[in-house]
């Protein structure tokens, strides 16, 4: 242990936030005299990894992900958390996230998801792509040895959750793929302890250990990056399919779904791929899956775009409800009438909302109050 953070409250109801990676003293997880202290650390955990195989002459191949990295000994993936020992595969990240904050579970963003509840929020370094607009990208492209990490293993997020009554845990700001068996471990022990589980994700992960994963999980937000693979491979450094099969898997299981589309300017923003994802989504997901069409602002190694006018967010949204989606929310633009929910069958508004705030709530029992139409989600 190199020093250590404490969290003190401040008053009632404080919201905890932590950012390791700026060295805030924020409000609180503890009470006064009973503040929280979370230990950084410079070590790395040595968890053997889950989804791998041997192979013959030595090294492994990575089966979590669909790049499938061929790892020989004391290398690592292409995430950077994951390395190679012998002929054993470890996770360096297991139980050490890099960033912790309690968000609104809005601001994921999950819209028919417990509406103004809180969530627990934590990343740990690393990530599977290298999205060229990525917010993130001083963790999600950074090894664990460069983040101030904290130890914070599972059953004391838990217990935080219980202690503060934060309903939900979020595996979010970087992509939680990549801590999978960190992930996996915390939610299956929130939900022995009553807690829900959300993963905020890109979606880039195999078949199987989605699957396993599902088991645990009560929602999933996945970014949709675009519905053409030429943006995949050239601004994700990713694959589409590997996505839409994701996608396809979690609506499959019932497990709460989502979708964020971030609109770059000149890259995905055409009518045209509005159009093409609009009916992918009603042919594959069904009209009641939520779609957030989210403004872009320049950053990372996006910095000569201009910010997503308003105005191409509200085309996308209105070719999407052309086409039959029922649930289309633009993000990014506080106070656009857009970030409400509004019943398909008589449009009154169902959820008021103005940024991660809700002003109003007009359902009984999951039905809109106006007409008794059902509205998808949980409540």
């Amino acid at each position: 242990m190199e020093r250590r953070l404490f969290l003190r409250c401040l008053g009632c109801g404080a919201t905890a936030t932590l950012l390791a990676q700026t060295e805030l003293l924020p409000r609180a997880l503890g009470g006064v005299q009973n503040a929280c202290a979370f230990d950084y650390t410079k070590k790395l955990s040595s968890v053997e990894a889950w989804y791998y195989v041997k192979r013959e002459g030595g090294g492994i191949e990575c089966r979590l992900c669909p790049r499938r990295c061929v790892v020989t000994d004391l290398e690592r993936g292409y995430c950077g958390v994951r390395e190679t020992r012998g002929d054993i595969y470890y996770t360096l990240v297991y139980g050490l996230p890099c960033s912790l904050n309690i968000d609104p579970i809005e601001k994921k963003p999950l819209y028919h998801f417990y509406p103004g509840t809180t969530a627990f929020s934590l990343a740990t370094a690393g990530c599977n792509a290298n999205c060229k607009f990525c917010q993130n990208w001083e963790i999600s492209q950074t090894r664990p040895e460069q983040t101030d990490n904290i130890d914070l293993p599972p059953q004391t997020i838990v217990d935080i959750c219980n202690h503060r009554k934060v309903p939900s845990i979020a595996y979010t700001y970087s992509e939680p793929i990549i801590f999978f068996e960190y992930m996996y471990d915390t939610a299956k022990l929130g939900h022995e302890k009553g807690i829900r589980s959300v993963m905020i994700t890109g979606g880039y992960i195999e078949k199987e250990p989605l699957k396993d994963l599902l088991q645990h999980l009560d929602a999933v937000k996945v970014d949709l990056k675009a519905i053409r693979e030429q943006y995949y491979k050239d601004i994700v450094n990713a694959e589409l399919k590997p996505v839409l099969d994701a996608l396809v898997e979690i609506k499959r299981t019932g497990v709460w779904l989502e979708i964020v589309y971030l609109v770059v300017p000149t890259l995905n923003d055409s009518e045209e791929e509005f159009v093409e994802l609009a009916r992918w989504i009603k042919t594959n997901l069904g009209t009641d899956t939520p779609v957030h069409f989210s403004k872009f602002y320049p950053q990372y190694l996006l910095k000569n775009l201009p910010p997503t006018p308003t105005g191409t967010l509200e085309m996308a949204r209105n070719i999407c409800r052309a086409e039959g989606l029922e649930y289309v929310y633009l993000g990014n633009v506080p106070g656009h009438p857009a970030e409400s929910t509004y019943c398909p069958k008589c449009n009154e508004v169902v959820i008021a909302r103005r940024g991660y705030t809700i002003l109003q709530v007009n359902l009984n029992n999951c039905r809109c109050s106006n007409c008794n139409n059902e509205i998808p989600g949980l409540f």
